[in-house]
Order: C-alpha cells, then sequence, then structure tokens
C-alpha cells in the first residue's frame, strides 16, 4: 500500500510504502525549525500508526539538507492557538511520548544539523542513521532556555549524567563521529547512501515479527527502571503472549526448512 499525504500547510509530508511510514519535516527554508503545527501533525499521524498494520516501521527525516535546526521560536510565540506557554509544552510533550511509546520501530535519518528539540526528536526515535557530515547540538542554553523534548531523560540514559551535563550545560555542537563513539547514533553513512542505508534497515523491521518487536521494545524502553525480578516477570509475560501467537510457528517452520520467514500480518 502506498500514500501520501500532506497538512494544510504542507510542513509535514507522511508516506507509506510497503509498511515504513515515512514523515518529513518540510521547512527547508527555516532548516526544519519545528512549529506547533509540526508537532500536532506528527501526534496525528503517531496515533493512527499506533492504531493499525498496515505501518510496520516508521522513518523520520528532514526535507533538504538539514535534519531539525529546533523549534521555531518566533512561530511558536506567535501561535494564536497557544496563548499559554504551558499548553504548547503540552503537546509537544504528547508528541515525544507518543514517539516513544510508539509500538512500531523507529528511525531517525539525520541529514546536517539536528539541534535542541530537533535532536531530542531523533533521540526519541529507537535508531539514528545519521550522515557523516551531521552535526548535533543541544543548544538550549545558548537561547538562556533549559533542555526540554525529553532530553534531561533520554541524555542520561544514553551518555551517563556526566556527558549529558556536558552536551546541555555547554551547548557544544559535536560532529557525527563524537555522537556515534557516544552511543547517540546507531550508524553513520556517507551521504550519498543515508537513503538506501536507512531504506535497509526499515525494510527489515518491517519485514519482522511485529508483535515480538513491540514488545522487546517495551521492554527495552523500561527495563532501566525495573528491578531484575520486575523485568523478568515482565519478560515472561511478553514470551508466553510470543508463544500462543502464530509467528514463533512460522519463525520454526522456516528455520527448519532454511527460508525466510513470512508473518502474517494482523495477528498477535
Amino acid at each position: 500500500m502506498n500514500n501520501t499525504t500532506v497538512d494544510s500547510e504542507n510542513v509535514l509530508l507522511a508516506e507509506t510504502k510497503s509498511g515504513i511510514l515515512t514523515l518529513t519535516l518540510n521547512r527547508p527554508e527555516r532548516r526544519n525549525a519545528i512549529t506547533p503545527e509540526i508537532w500536532i501533525r506528527l501526534a496525528e499521524h503517531l496515533t493512527a500508526a499506533t492504531g493499525t498494520d498496515t505501518v510496520r516501521a516508521v522513518v523520520l527525516t528532514g526535507s533538504g539538507e538539514t535534519f531539525c535546526s529546533g523549534a521555531d521560536i518566533a512561530a511558536a510565540a506567535d501561535f494564536d492557538e497557544f496563548p499559554d506557554p504551558a499548553e504548547l509544552i503540552a503537546t509537544v510533550n504528547n508528541t515525544l511520548r507518543l514517539l516513544q511509546e510508539l509500538p512500531v520501530p523507529t528511525i531517525a535519518k539525520v541529514r546536517g544539523v539536528a539541534a535542541g528539540a530537533g535532536w531530542n526528536l531523533a533521540l526519541a526515535c529507537d535508531l539514528v542513521v545519521a550522515a557523516s557530515d551531521a552535526r548535533f547540538c543541544q543548544i538550549f542554553s545558548r537561547r538562556a532556555l533549559s533542555v526540554d523534548t525529553g532530553g534531561s531523560w533520554l541524555l542520561p540514559r544514553i551518555v551517563g549524567l556526566q556527558q549529558a551535563k556536558r552536551l546541555t550545560l555547554l551547548a557544544d555542537m559535536i560532529d557525527a563521529t563524537e555522537a556515534h563513539t557516544l552511543g547517540l547514533v546507531t550508524w553513520i553513512s556517507e551521504p550519498d547512501r543515508i537513503d538506501e542505508f536507512t531504506h535497509e534497515i526499515a525494510a527489515r523491521l518491517a519485514h519482522g515479527p511485529s508483535p515480538a518487536l513491540a514488545r522487546t521494545k517495551d521492554l527495552i524502553n523500561h527495563g532501566l527502571d525495573r528491578t531484575l525480578d520486575q523485568a523478568l516477570d515482565c519478560e515472561s509475560r511478553a514470551q508466553a503472549a510470543n508463544l500462543q501467537g502464530p509467528h514463533v510457528l512460522e519463525a520454526f517452520a522456516a528455520f527448519t526448512e532454511k527460508r525466510e520467514p513470512r508473518y502474517t500480518r494482523g495477528q498477535s
């Protein structure tokens, strides 16, 4: 199934093809700075993706040569629907929560700069593919702002407390190599291969056992917040559900027959 939609302002492109939903921030003239409209549209697409088996992997990217330069502060200040900053922040937080908790694997494809809210939007994805010339910055303190969009939760879990403080307090720009060394980037790709490389990863995920992948994602997301006994109990419940579904039988049959498994969608 192929389907392409745009929002009323054309600031977010959404295309579904072969089980992969690609969401593209589409303000290249503003380096894809995020407006309130984009946060709302992202939330709508993520909510829709949660309730369908048509979407089995999500790729988040930006149009042009930049992933996302962060929140468009001027647009946020002028957005009539959000006279209260707390209301706008709640909308942003809802979108980040939907992305983090989406039962579908997500990949951020990063070209150029990912800064502030844009970088944290990428970090909220399960995997990050960065072009070799990509750059990253927790830019908040340069704007007299504190870290937001989940950065205070994401960064310490990935890089530890001291590096998280270094990145946010000093707001240094780092390159893709350092981001990869710190574990903030999963893979580095040459710029002319990043589309192909990301598609290969997304296709592997889209053809995988979706219920098992969703359960694994949930287990990993919450593992740091659980005791060992709690984690073992959660793993047991997830595995029992997997064993009661049809995908395990297909996986075992494929292994025996020395072929790739063919999973039926819409079954848990």
